[in-house]
């Protein structure tokens, strides 16, 4: 079985949905092809939401959508992706809901969960900023010695 986390910026505004769609037939397809796979996806705006309906529409693989808090504290555009997901009859829900949510350090510990599970981080980083939440779970993947496929956006 094949475990992945798909952690990427909130920012997405600088493509249209057909070219994240081209973006992610592409670089998660492999990945996520079969019944057997897993993807954890944080469950929040941008990359989070757009991957999580493409995986919905497009793949076969189970779900796990990890909330820094409840899900209910979630943005609109993110908890119609989750309930899309819950649909699907493939999605798992775990709110971690962490005492400082919302917070960077509440995201933080979240991308920590989910790598801690997964064999494989797929990062779409929108620029090269270090602070940027991307960039922590890319270098924390990194410190665990997780593989990591970096797409950036």
């Amino acid at each position: 079985m094949t475990t992945v986390v798909i952690s990427g910026s909130r920012r997405t505004g600088n493509r249209d949905q057909d070219e994240f769609d081209q973006i992610f037939d592409y670089f998660l397809s492999p990945f996520t092809d079969d019944e057997e796979a897993c993807v954890f996806v944080g469950g929040a705006v941008g990359i989070d939401s757009l991957s999580l309906t493409w995986l919905v529409s497009h793949t076969p693989a189970r779900l796990v959508i990890a909330a820094p808090g409840k899900v209910s504290r979630q943005p609109r555009e993110a908890q119609a992706a989750i309930a899309l997901a819950e649909r699907s009859g493939r999605a798992q829900i775990v709110e971690l809901d962490h005492p400082r949510f919302p917070s960077t350090e509440a995201y933080h510990a979240r991308n920590r969960w989910m790598v801690d599970r997964a064999q494989l981080l797929i990062a779409f980083p929108l620029g090269d900023d270090p602070k940027s939440g991307t960039w922590f779970t890319i270098r924390y993947a990194a410190e665990q010695r997780k593989p990591r496929l970096i797409v950036p956006i």
